[in-house]
C-alpha cells in the first residue's frame, strides 16, 4: 500500500461574462452564481470515504474571475469541514510555474499550469511532489463516488507486481452513466456519427476486461478514476500539448518508456456531467488529437530509448484511431455533418481548412512533449517536499 496518497480533483469555473481560454475547450465549467455546483456533489461524495487522504482542488477559471471563484470555492470547501483539503488557484500555480520556469528551461512552465488539460494534470503532480505525496488518485468534479472503500479500492495491488513479475504502477477503473451501466450509449448513433464513434470499439474492449481477472492489462484510462504511484509519475508527465484525451494519451506515453496502464474492474464512480451538445468546434479539436497523436508516436517510434507504440497493439480500441482509418473518418464525418446538421459553415470551414491546419499542428509538434518528458524528472526532484511552495497552500 502507498506510504502517502492524495486525490486531485481538477474543477472548472467561469463567471457569466468570462469564457475559459484554453487549448481545447473544457467539457464543462461551472457558472459563478451555480446553485447547486458539481464539486459540491462531489465533495459531499468523499466524507462517507474511510481513510481518506488530502484532497488537492485545481480550480480553472479565467484570470480576471480568480479572487470571485475562489471566494465560491473556499464557501464549498468549508462547508466539508471533515475534508483535508489544498485549494491551488491561479496565483499558487503561478508561483509553481515560476518555480518550473528555473528547472527547466524557457517554456516548459507552461506545460504545468492551470491552462490546458494536460498541463492542468501535470499542475496536480507538481503539488503532490511539492506535498511530497508518493500517490495520486484522480477524481473529476462532476462525478460521485459510491462506497465507503473507495480508497481500499484505488489502492488495491498499486504498487505490486502481476504474477508475470510486471509492475502495478498505473491503473484505471471506469464509471457508471446516469443509467448505471459501464458501456457506452450506442442508441445514437446515427447517420452524422457512423465514422466517428468508438462506442462498439469501446464497448467489445470494455465487455472483455469486465469478465476478465480484477487486474488486467488496459487499452482503456478514465481520467477521473486513476491511481498512478510516483515511480510511474516521476518518469511520465501528461502531454500538455494535446488538445484533449490526455488521459488516454497518458496510457501511451506510458507504454513509450515500457510500463504498463492496468485496469481494475472492481474500482468505479460515477458520473454525472451536465447536459452538453456536440458542436463543429469540439469535432475539430478532436480532429487536432488524433492527427497530432498519430503524428506523435511514429515520431517516436523512431526514437531509439523508446518502445513504439502501434495501432496493432491497441486492437479493438482505440487503434483504429491512431492508424490510416483516421483521414477517412475525419473526411467522411466532416462531409456527412455538413448536410445533415445546422451547423453547415462550420462543417465546412473544416473540410477547406481545418484538416490541413490539424496535420500541420501535428507536424510542428510531433516533438514537442518528447522534449518536455526529458526535463520532466528534473522538474520532480526540484518540486520533491519543497517546503517553501508548500508553505504557500498551507491552510
Amino acid at each position: 500500500m502507498a506510504q502517502r496518497a492524495t486525490i486531485i480533483i481538477p474543477t472548472y469555473w467561469a463567471s457569466a461574462s468570462d469564457a475559459l481560454d484554453a487549448p481545447g475547450a473544457y467539457d464543462h465549467a461551472t457558472e459563478l452564481g451555480a446553485s447547486q455546483p458539481e464539486l459540491e456533489r462531489c465533495l459531499a461524495s468523499l466524507e462517507k470515504v474511510r481513510d481518506l487522504p488530502r484532497i488537492i482542488l485545481l480550480v480553472v477559471c479565467p484570470l480576471s474571475a480568480t479572487v470571485e471563484v475562489s471566494r465560491r470555492v473556499h464557501e464549498i470547501v468549508r462547508a466539508h469541514p471533515r475534508l483535508a483539503v489544498t485549494v491551488v488557484t491561479n496565483v499558487e500555480a503561478a508561483r509553481i510555474a515560476d518555480r518550473v520556469g528555473e528547472l527547466a528551461p524557457a517554456g516548459t512552465g507552461e506545460c504545468v499550469s492551470l491552462r490546458g488539460y494536460g498541463a492542468i494534470r501535470n499542475m496536480g503532480l507538481a503539488v503532490a511532489c511539492i506535498l511530497g505525496c508518493d500517490t495520486v488518485i484522480y477524481l473529476d468534479d462532476d462525478e460521485v463516488v459510491t462506497g465507503a472503500d473507495f480508497m481500499r479500492r484505488a489502492l488495491y495491488a498499486l504498487g505490486h507486481e502481476t504474477r508475470q513479475g510486471l509492475p502495478i504502477l498505473a491503473k484505471t477503473g471506469y464509471f457508471y452513466d446516469r443509467a448505471g451501466s459501464p458501456l457506452a450509449d450506442t442508441s445514437r448513433a446515427g447517420l452524422a456519427n457512423r465514422w466517428w464513434t468508438k462506442r462498439p470499439e469501446f464497448n467489445a474492449w470494455m465487455k472483455r476486461a469486465l469478465a476478465s481477472t480484477r487486474i488486467s492489462r488496459s487499452n482503456y484510462v478514465c481520467g477521473g478514476c486513476l491511481a498512478l504511484t510516483s515511480r510511474a509519475f516521476a518518469q511520465v508527465p501528461f502531454d500538455p500539448f494535446i488538445t484533449r484525451g490526455e488521459d488516454l494519451d497518458y496510457l501511451f506515453n506510458l507504454r513509450l518508456v515500457g510500463l504498463d496502464m492496468w485496469f481494475d474492474n472492481q474500482w468505479s464512480v460515477r458520473h454525472l456531467p451536465p447536459e452538453s451538445r456536440e458542436m463543429a468546434p469540439r469535432f475539430m479539436q478532436d480532429v487536432y488529437r488524433w492527427y497530432y497523436e498519430r503524428a506523435k508516436l511514429v515520431h517516436a517510434s523512431h526514437q531509439n530509448e523508446l518502445v513504439a507504440v502501434t495501432p496493432a497493439s491497441l486492437m479493438p480500441y482505440p487503434g483504429p484511431w491512431i492508424s490510416g482509418e483516421l483521414d477517412e473518418r475525419v473526411r467522411k464525418t466532416a462531409l456527412i455533418r455538413m448536410l445533415v446538421t445546422r451547423e453547415h459553415l462550420g462543417y465546412l470551414s473544416i473540410l477547406r481548412r481545418g484538416r490541413a491546419e490539424a496535420e500541420r499542428y501535428a507536424r510542428d509538434h510531433q516533438d514537442a512533449y518528447l522534449r518536455f518528458w526529458r526535463f520532466w524528472p528534473t522538474i520532480v526532484d526540484g518540486l520533491w517536499s519543497n517546503r517553501e511552495l508548500a508553505a504557500l497552500m498551507e491552510d
